[in-house]
């Protein structure tokens, strides 16, 4: 094996092959050209060609070339013809880190085999490249020329390649294959591939074209349907509506089917007359689609704690629904496919019901869209009517998502609990495909036709009484109690939030006008009962009138103006409401707790016995439940009178008569049921209960003191009227976590199982 060195070019970019030319230009300074030079000296010109390889990977194939025409131009620079001659086996690169130095290598020569039928090779590789330069129009044929009388497949393959192929890879590719006959069959594979591409790209070309030629063909016919339509008398404004509605089409996200669907209305549109009633039906159906938000979404707050301080600067309290909120975002960055809940919030009016709603649709980035369906008979109001029917329209469902202008809004439908049915249908049913997160991902509106996702949409209800709410629709809703606020809660949404609003909406300082704690919590008290806000805002918003009318009508001037109870009278008149207060301690009388939507009070409850037959009268407007609580505790009294220290015969030989004052108002409920055998006890044992003692709790027959429900309502309202005592049912040690502190720190509470221990207490009350 004959080894010789020679000086290399590294070439950058570029590949040389040999029998092909390249032609370079040296910079005076470039190293390359002491390669030249030494090239030209003692090497009779030949040089060694490779592609620019690293350390870590050298060519093991180079080409032995030959330089020619070595020119030097005007401005210093040397050009120079490189020829490529054969390929040749590289051994060993000499000063490859010496970047001042030229680079040689050593190098032997390579023996190609012999190949059989080579004329054969050459022939069919000769017809293929006619084949393609004839029917590749961006390929010379002037390549033809060069190969017609060629008798190598190694010179053949080496003289086309750098013509047809354009990737510098693949044509390092045929450089390192010494093999003729391997790189003869990967330039017919080439040349096949080429075909096929320029096939593919051709039948492209074409549908293009055809496409552009029906669309020039429509453009022709709607321009002669156009001047058809003037003759007729139909006027160019519907042209130019056709024309803008398409734009919106194409425009529009929406599912492919309701797609198809705008595009088959607009054809109608098109072909129908301008004076047929059925024209402005179809605009108005296809205006309608347009207009839907079918794909778009706002983006929902992920900053959990920021939703949360938003929550709470709005609303007070209400942390099951907050709590809620915040659950859902987390559970929806987690996942996707977190469906939304369908919430129900419960409770009585004024207590913020809607107005939470809102603020959640403000913390979490929503859209917010309200629909009120109470005494909706019509089923339509909800789905729609046909669109064939006169004047049909979309339901409110769909004319609300219409207005929230995103697929995600949060949707509050209010006073779910006020909806009735009639021959019309029921709208209630209708719901049910709203609310079911199974199934409005396909709610179908009767005039929209189509069907629309409504699985994004966060439902928040409302309702006043959950009894009221239809069982099928009741089971669909995830229902969060909203109970009525506290004195002390109403005390802290004025302070903080109602003073604030009001007096700024009367364009008056923060500071300017101070209403203290106690006089607020008479105006609650004195002129409110309500389980919300409402009222109390407007007997504030009218102190604070009455204050600006007065500064302006007198020309007072004044920095600053403490309202004290002194002045309520003046401003809201005597006190709407009162409640009652603690008797002094007698025989027979005892303090029960009572708990409405306006909160807690005591129920006073007396008892007299007189000469009769045994008989028990109740009066004082007394509910079913509690006449049976009275039942209850007199048996009870009867069958454990050994035990009570009572003559039996007061029992059987009296009547008794229990009352409950204030007959006016209904009365009713099961937690009066110890505080009822007090009173009977006291009267028939003739011992007097204390004023500063209070009662609450069921009772069976066996004596048992069973939980009651509204504990700090009644605890509040028992504080108010200064009771001292209280006893409870063991059984709701667990909802004194909940009292107010002022309430714990100033009432004592007596945990019961049994009438037993109310007794204890009874008979050791000094």
């Amino acid at each position: 094996m004959d080894k010789y060195n020679l000086p290399v070019i590294l070439l950058k970019g570029i590949v040389l092959l040999p029998q092909n030319t390249l032609k370079l230009e040296f910079n005076n300074k470039d190293t390359d050209t002491n390669v030249i030079d030494m090239s030209l000296l003692f090497h009779n010109g030949y040089i060694l060609v490779v592609s620019e390889y690293s350390s870590s990977n050298t060519p093991k194939i180079g080409v032995l070339s030959k330089i020619e025409n070595n020119i030097k131009l005007p401005n210093g620079n040397i050009r120079v013809d490189i020829v490529g001659l054969r390929r040749v086996k590289t051994l060993e690169f000499l000063n490859p880190t010496k970047i001042q130095e030229p680079l040689e290598s050593i190098v032997c020569e390579i023996k190609l085999k012999q190949i059989d039928n080579e004329q054969i090779i050459i022939n069919k590789l000769i017809k293929e490249i006619k084949s393609y330069t004839k029917n590749i129009p961006y390929i010379s044929n002037s390549i033809i020329s060069l190969i017609e009388n060629e008798k190598s497949l190694d010179r053949l393959t080496d003289i086309v390649v750098p013509t047809l192929i354009s990737s510098k890879d693949r044509i390092l590719e045929y450089l390192n294959s010494i093999d003729p006959l391997k790189r003869g069959e990967m330039l017919l594979q080439d040349i096949y591939q080429e075909k096929e591409i320029f096939k593919i790209e051709r039948n492209l070309d074409m549908r293009v074209k055809k496409e552009m030629d029906d669309t020039q063909k429509e453009f022709l016919l709607r321009e002669k349907m156009k001047i058809i339509k003037e003759e007729l008398g139909d006027t160019l404004n519907k042209e130019n509506e056709i024309d803008n509605l398409r734009k919106k089409i194409d425009e529009i996200n929406c599912p492919p089917k309701v797609k198809e669907r705008l595009l088959l209305e607009l054809k109608r549109y098109e072909t129908s007359i301008s004076a047929s009633p059925e024209t402005s039906i179809i605009r108005d159906y296809i205006e309608w689609l347009i207009a839907l938000p079918w794909n778009s979404f706002t983006e929902d707050n992920k900053d959990l704690k920021q939703v949360r301080k938003i929550l709470d600067e709005s609303h007070y309290g209400l942390e099951e629904v907050k709590q809620r909120i915040i659950e859902y975002l987390a559970v929806k960055q987690m996942s996707k496919d977190a469906k939304s809940p369908i919430i129900c919030l419960v409770g009585p009016p004024g207590v913020g019901k809607t107005s939470l709603a809102f603020s959640i649709a403000q913390s979490i980035n929503r859209n917010f869209v309200k629909i009120t369906v109470g005494g909706i008979r019509d089923e339509a109001e909800i789905i729609g009517h046909r669109k064939t029917y006169i004047g049909a329209s979309p339901g409110r469902i769909i004319s609300s998502m219409k207005k929230a202008k995103s697929s995600n809004p949060l949707f509050l439908i209010d006073e779910i609990d006020k909806m009735s049915s009639d021959y019309k249908g029921d709208p209630t049913s209708s719901l049910l495909s709203v609310l079911d997160p199974e199934q409005n991902k396909y709610f179908s509106d009767n005039y929209i036709e189509e069907e629309f996702d409504l699985s994004n949409v966060l439902f928040v209800l409302t309702a006043n009484y959950i009894e009221n709410i239809p069982e099928a629709l009741k089971d669909r809703l995830e229902i969060i109690d909203v109970s009525g606020y506290t004195e002390f809660e109403k005390l802290d949404i004025a302070t903080k939030h109602l003073l604030p609003k009001i007096i700024a909406k009367n364009g008056l300082r923060s500071d300017f006008i101070t209403i203290k704690d106690d006089v607020i919590l008479k105006i609650i008290r004195n002129y409110t009962k309500e389980a919300g806000v409402r009222e109390l805002e407007r007997q504030l918003d009218k102190i604070i009138r009455k204050v600006v009318t007065q500064i302006l009508v007198n020309n007072i001037k004044i920095n600053k103006i403490n309202i004290d109870e002194k002045v309520l009278d003046r401003y809201l008149g005597k006190q709407k409401y009162k409640y009652n207060l603690k008797a002094k301690s007698q025989i027979g009388v005892v303090n029960g707790l009572a708990y409405t939507i306006y909160g807690g009070d005591i129920l006073p409850i007396e008892v007299n016995y007189f000469k009769g037959k045994g008989q028990l009268i109740l009066t004082g407007s007394l509910g079913d439940v509690m006449k049976e609580s009275a039942s209850i505790a007199l048996s009870y009294l009867k069958s454990n009178y050994q035990k009570y220290n009572i003559n039996y015969a007061k029992l059987i030989d009296n009547d008794i008569h229990i009352h409950v004052p204030e007959g006016a108002i209904k009365k009713d409920g099961p937690s009066a049921g110890i505080a009822l055998t007090l009173a009977i006890l006291s009267a028939v044992t003739n011992k007097k209960i204390s004023s500063n003692l209070a009662l609450t709790g069921e009772i069976t027959l066996r004596g048992n003191v069973l939980a009651i429900g509204g504990l700090k309502e009644k605890t509040i309202g028992a504080l108010r009227s200064g009771i001292k005592t209280i006893i409870i049912p063991s059984d709701n040690e667990n909802d004194l976590i909940e009292l107010p502190n002022e309430v714990k720190e100033k009432i004592n509470f007596i945990k019961v199982k049994n009438f037993k221990e109310v007794y204890e207490v009874f008979i050791n009350d000094k």
